[in-house]
């Protein structure tokens, strides 16, 4: 091959990106990626490295548009190697990196070319040294930075920090009884699943990286989004011990787990007066109708070791509520909703749902069930909306709804499954389930149960995510690899959720939502 010649397999595809203008660079960019890659892979080992001093070329000549495409698209391609560091692909990008540290030194703002550099570059933890210099004068987000240095550190397997990187290292600001707590677990792993969580943490930091890289080089920079709900000003206090009345009040909709009978509430739980199954409500007020679907399950059920498993969880995650709400939802709503632009507040979702839940509460007294309700950010709303005494708030992680039990204490509280939801058949007015269907592992199966539960003309209130139109934008969405998805992150086509709602006896009153986030209202038939 002459030098600086383009393969032959690249020539076509790479012409057409380099003469192309900014209304055509997305579609070309696409063209030219997919003839090395496919959601994740070389579609020829081979040939993609034969095409990397051919991309390497066109940077030279290339504007700052084109630059930015061009560094996703050579970070795409080193990436596919993961988790080999210094495969063939690597290495040949790797021997063309000046340009792009000389492009990032002397920057005084973030641009949306200075974002897709950082992906590309935070993929070469051998060049961490020259790297960091390039950026050290660069005013990137704590953020960024964050995500750049933790791309290129190698695992220390002395001494791993595992499952504290997403959204990046700097969102997880823990104290040192919370580090403890992470190398205890980390001391129960294998090598290889120290190994395997470390990767899985890498790609879900490249995988944001490059979702905000790629979103930028095509709109421009992201746009902050503040959430000015009167949530964050609500004095938030220790979780309180539940009376028996705080459950009692929706004694027409909770039931047993197993047998569906009705409950018998007494202060330190209830008791099914069908099958004498004894659920226990713990010392934050949280009612576990779980059939004991918690970590520890097993070793014990006797009530005074619940309490204190419920205690010390509660003590060693203190603060994930507000983590949650203030870190992980707003970036997940980013990355799964291409929400770089602000385009969905917190404002526009608090009025969605308060708009549909407010009639569907008028016509009946019965509960509305917040279904997923975590940490409490929108049991806020719901409650605000009909009454706190009309709401329970269901989830299945005990830090969330201890923290939600601190800002809302006359809301009950309840651990259950979105699966095997303890409700009784026709007896709720609404339920709003947001944010939450993508992350359950039977999304048809949770909305077969919210069909089941409502009464006819009951309303759901709906937000999830779709997958994106972009192959490169989707490859970003999925890589998103978290312990319960190890396969990476499952999103949906709306004719599938629709399907689910049909076959629940759900009707779609309306369905929207910009970039890649879908709101439904659907209604119970009947």
């Amino acid at each position: 091959m002459a030098p600086n010649a383009e393969p032959a397999t690249a020539a076509g595809p790479l012409t057409a990106f380099r003469e192309a203008d900014s209304e055509a660079l997305a579609e070309t960019f696409n063209r030219l990626v997919g003839t090395f890659w496919t959601d994740g892979e070389l579609n020829d080992p081979a040939s993609a490295q034969e095409a990397v001093p051919g991309l390497l070329i066109a940077w030279k000549d290339a504007d700052t548009a084109h630059r930015g495409y061009l560094a996703i698209a050579l970070g795409l391609l080193v990436e596919a190697e993961y988790p080999v560091l210094g495969g063939p692909v690597a290495t040949a990008v790797r021997q063309g990196l000046d340009p792009f540290l000389d492009e990032v030194r002397g920057t005084t703002a973030v641009t949306p070319l200075t974002l897709a550099l950082l992906y590309l570059l935070s993929h070469f933890p051998d060049e961490h040294a020259r790297v960091r210099s390039a950026f050290s004068d660069v005013p990137l987000d704590p953020d960024d930075r964050t995500r750049l240095d933790r791309g290129l550190t190698r695992l220390d397997p002395l001494d791993p920090d595992l499952g504290r990187a997403w959204p990046s290292p700097f969102d997880w600001d823990i104290d040192e009884q919370e580090r403890d707590f992470d190398r205890a677990w980390i001391r129960t792993l294998t090598p290889e699943q120290t190994t395997a969580t470390w990767n899985d943490d890498t790609r879900t930091l490249w995988a944001t990286a490059g979702a905000k890289a790629l979103w930028s080089v095509a709109n421009g920079m992201p746009t902050p989004v503040i959430d000015q709900n009167p949530y964050w000003s609500a004095r938030h206090e220790p979780a309180a011990t539940a009376d028996s009345a705080t459950f009692a009040r929706h004694e027409s909709a909770l039931c047993c787990t197993s047998c569906r009978s009705a409950l018998t509430f007494q202060d330190k739980g209830a008791r099914c007066q069908g099958c004498a199954t004894f659920y226990p409500a713990g010392p934050g007020g949280i009612l576990d109708l779980s059939r004991r679907e918690r970590s520890g399950a097993g070793v014990s059920d006797a009530p005074e070791d619940i309490e204190a498993d419920v205690l010390q969880n509660a003590a060693v995650m203190s603060t994930v509520g507000r983590h949650y709400e203030v870190a992980l939802r707003p970036a997940f709503l980013r990355i799964m909703g291409q929400n770089w632009d602000g385009a969905i507040t917190p404002a526009i979702e608090d009025a969605y749902i308060a708009d549909r839940l407010r009639p569907a509460a008028a016509r009946t007294d019965a509960p509305v069930l917040d279904l997923a309700a975590g940490a409490g950010r929108w049991t806020w709303v719901v409650a605000d909306t009909v009454g706190a005494d009309r709401v329970i708030a269901l989830d299945l992680n005990d830090a969330m709804l201890h923290w939600l039990r601190g800002r809302l204490p006359h809301v009950a509280a309840v651990r259950a499954s979105a699966l095997e939801l303890p409700v009784a058949n026709s007896s709720l007015s609404a339920v709003n389930c947001w944010n939450a269907l993508q992350a359950m592992p039977d999304a048809s199966q949770a909305i077969a149960e919210i069909g089941r539960c409502l009464r006819p003309g009951g309303t759901l209130t709906l937000m999830t995510f779709r997958w994106a139109d972009d192959p490169v934008y989707r490859y970003f969405q999925r890589s998103h690899i978290f312990p319960a998805r190890p396969e990476g992150y499952l999103l949906f086509e709306p004719q599938e959720i629709r399907a689910w709602l049909a076959a629940a006896g759900l009707s779609v009153v309306e369905e929207s939502g910009p970039g890649t986030f879908v709101f439904i209202t659907a209604k119970r038939e009947g």
